[in-house]
C-alpha cells in the first residue's frame, strides 16, 4: 500500500509532458488559453480571431442585413426624392378633414374626408376630395384627384382677374372681382386657397349663403370658369384685340400699346 501510494504522488507531483518542440500540449492548458495561442493557417496572428458557430455568424450576418437595410434605405429616399422632383411647382393645400361614419353589420367604421386645392401658381388650379381610414391616405387621394381635372384660368398682367364676375353652387353665391395691385387677396377660408393656388395677388371676393367648404369651392370654380380674356374674345368675334381695347374712348396708339402689353 505504501509503494502504491507514493507512485501516485510522484504521479501527481510529475511536471507536464513537453513535446519535442518544447512547447506545453494546447490539451493541458485552459480553454482560454488555448483559443488565443492557436491561430488560423496561414493568418496573421496579430489579426483577432473570428468566431466559429452560431455566435459569430451571427455578427456576421447581422451586419450583412444592417448593410442591405441601409441600401433599401437608400432606395426609398431615392424615390422620396423622385416624388418631390414630380411634385415641384405645384401648390397644395389642405382645406378641410372632416370624420365621416359608415355604419355595417357590426358598429360604425370610421374614416376621414379630405378636400385639397393645388394649382401651379400661374392660372392654373383644380380641387379634389378623397375618403380613407387614415388622414395621410385621404390627403393622397385627393390631390390625385384635384390633379386630374385642373383648368386655366386667364389672368390679367399675371395677377388679377380680367372681370368680375359671380358663381353659385346650391346654397353658396361669391363674388369675384379684379382689384389695383396692392390690394392683396381679400378672401377668406376655402377661397383664399383657391387663389393662392391660382397665383392671383389682388382680387376681391365675397360669399353669401352657405359656409360649407365643399359648395364654397364650387361656387369659386364656377365663378372662374366662366372668366374671358380680350384675347379669347378678340378671337372668337374675328377681331383685333386693338378693336376691343379701344372701344373706351382710348386712341388707337393708346390701344395698340395695351394690346402689345397684354398677358393672358
Amino acid at each position: 500500500m505504501m509503494a502504491d501510494e507514493n507512485n501516485t504522488e510522484n504521479t501527481a507531483g510529475q511536471a507536464p509532458v513537453v513535446d519535442n518542440a518544447g512547447e506545453t500540449p494546447v490539451a493541458n492548458l485552459a480553454p482560454s488559453e488555448a483559443g488565443e495561442s492557436q491561430s488560423p493557417a496561414g493568418g496573421d496572428p496579430s489579426e483577432p480571431r473570428r468566431g466559429r458557430g452560431r455566435g459569430g455568424g451571427g455578427g456576421d450576418n447581422r451586419g450583412g442585413g444592417g448593410d442591405r437595410g441601409r441600401g433599401r434605405g437608400g432606395r426609398r429616399d431615392d424615390r422620396r426624392g423622385g416624388r418631390e422632383e414630380e411634385d415641384d411647382g405645384i401648390i397644395e393645400k389642405l382645406v378641410h378633414i372632416n370624420r365621416v361614419s359608415k355604419t355595417v353589420k357590426g358598429g360604425k367604421r370610421f374614416g376621414f374626408a379630405a378636400l385639397v386645392v393645388v394649382g401651379d401658381g400661374s392660372g392654373r388650379v383644380g380641387f379634389g376630395h378623397g375618403k380613407a381610414r387614415e388622414v395621410p391616405e385621404a390627403i393622397t387621394k385627393a390631390t390625385a384627384a384635384a390633379r386630374k381635372k385642373m383648368i386655366r384660368v386667364p389672368l390679367k398682367e399675371g395677377r388679377t382677374l380680367h372681370h368680375d364676375g359671380n358663381g353659385r353652387f346650391g346654397a353658396g353665391k361669391v363674388t369675384v372681382r379684379s382689384a389695383p395691385p396692392g390690394t392683396g387677396i381679400i378672401a377668406g377660408g376655402p377661397m383664399r386657397a383657391v387663389f393662392e393656388s391660382l397665383g392671383v395677388a389682388d382680387v376681391v371676393t365675397k360669399s353669401v349663403g352657405t359656409s360649407n367648404p365643399y359648395n364654397m369651392i364650387r361656387a369659386t370654380f364656377d365663378a372662374l370658369v366662366n372668366q374671358t380674356s380680350p384675347k379669347s374674345v378678340a378671337q372668337r368675334r374675328g377681331k383685333k384685340i386693338a378693336d376691343l381695347l379701344g372701344r373706351g374712348g382710348a386712341s388707337a396708339a393708346e390701344a395698340e400699346a395695351d394690346a402689345a402689353a397684354l398677358v393672358e
